[in-house]
């Protein structure tokens, strides 16, 4: 974004735009979490297996890729609030699809629908708090966008689940409240003030992936050890519910629910803790805590065990949350401000592939050796990766050379 468009940021009413936005950043990424509890009714309603509740999760992942890689730019073009605006209605949409929801179709419809709001609303709606919020305290900023985000994510599931606890109609009663919420959002964005002055002409094109040569070695780490992250929270995500069902014989969709609940509050602390470490910490203690959860998560599955599959969940969120910190961090510190943008969209497309990819290869481990096997083989591909970059911080950077001595006169 210019400085130019960055310096029309709103001075009258800002807190109140910022809080609008903030609440359509939350209610936005709520309504991609709610199917997570449900997929186990959504299997015995329409007849599918537990590779399509992976398929079906992948394809939200696909939406949050394609919409970052193709529409990255539009907020700088035509301004945020449109295109907070359209990701609203993208989300309306979604949770329209799945409240009307009759068969496979219009829940892949509605998935791919959620990944695309959640593409748009993401960069755009951290950027207007950005210019929205007093700019002396951009910590501020940030930690209301970690919270939007990743309490908007940890808040969808845990609403669905209890949601459909304890009211009829448990497929239906989650999308009529956070499809009105969604609603009220789109009405409270006309008080917020445009923050983008400067507008250019619409170019909609596939964005480039690039990494600066300067950080490739620090970014391709990041990007490892987030990405394993990932790949456990979309497993936790879209197998949590199945695995409770199927070996615990838990019938609760809360309880399902505060599994992801707790792996996305794990992540959004993970992000504030990078403030106090450095990167070389930060990105060690992240490994060393997807090793411990992964190996948890292996021994929750191998021993059929609830107490051991929450504590996984959380320890995996906080270092799925403290080596995205130190990506984003790194990216935005150490990169040529022509080139932050096409390096935050290469480290989003990977982390939300990783998000998705794994989990239709869990999904077909599924149908092949069985649940329990197939999450044990899972924890441990992913406690291998964190290993791997462990290991290589644990080498010592090579010394420069020694300068070469000058001939005597």
């Amino acid at each position: 974004m210019s400085d130019a468009s960055r310096a029309g940021g709103a001075t009258t009413g800002s807190t109140s735009g910022a809080v609008r936005v903030a609440f359509a950043f939350w209610i936005t990424l709520v309504g991609t979490t709610v199917p997570t509890p449900l997929y186990p009714l959504y299997e015995l309603e329409f007849g599918f297996s537990s590779l399509t509740v992976t398929v079906v999760y992948a394809l939200y992942a696909l939406g949050v890729v394609v919409g970052l890689l193709v529409f990255g730019r539009l907020s700088d073009q035509i301004g945020r609030r449109p295109v907070i605006l359209i990701a609203l209605l993208l989300s309306v949409a979604a949770d329209a699809v799945f409240l009307a929801a009759v068969d496979l179709a219009m829940i892949i419809v509605g998935r791919i629908l959620a990944g695309l709001s959640a593409a748009l609303i993401i960069g755009t709606a951290t950027a207007a708090l950005a210019e929205l919020i007093d700019p002396r305290h951009p910590k501020r900023a940030a930690t209301v966008s970690i919270f939007a985000n990743l309490g908007g994510l940890a808040t969808g599931t845990l609403l669905s689940g209890i949601v459909s606890d304890v009211a009829p109609e448990p497929l239906r009663l989650p999308w009529v409240i956070v499809l009105i919420l969604a609603v009220i959002a789109i009405i409270a964005l006309r008080g917020v003030p445009e923050t983008v002055r400067e507008r250019s002409p619409v170019t909609v094109r596939l964005q480039r992936l690039h990494v600066p040569a300067t950080i490739r070695g620090a970014f391709v780490r990041s990007a490892l050890t987030a990405g394993a992250g990932f790949a456990a929270l979309g497993v936790l995500t879209s197998v949590s519910g199945l695995f409770l069902g199927m070996v615990l014989h838990e019938t609760s969709h809360t309880l399902a629910a505060l599994v992801v609940f707790v792996a996305f509050t794990g992540a959004a602390f993970g992000q504030l803790l990078t403030r106090v470490l450095s990167s070389r910490a930060a990105l060690a203690s992240a490994c060393a805590g997807l090793v411990v959860g992964a190996g948890l998560l292996a021994f929750s599955m191998w021993m059929a065990l609830l107490a051991t599959l929450i504590i996984s969940a959380a320890i995996i969120g906080v270092a799925s949350g403290v080596a995205v910190g130190d990506g984003i961090a790194t990216i935005t510190m150490k990169t040529e401000p022509q080139h932050r943008a096409e390096a935050v969209s290469t480290f989003f497309a990977i982390l939300f592939a990783m998000l998705g990819v794994p989990a239709v290869g869990v999904g077909l481990l599924i149908q092949t050796i069985g649940l329990r096997p197939a999450g044990e083989i899972f924890s441990a591909v992913v406690a291998v990766l964190a290993l791997v970059v462990l290991l290589s911080l644990l080498r010592k950077d090579p010394a420069p050379p020694a300068p070469t001595a000058k001939p005597a006169a």
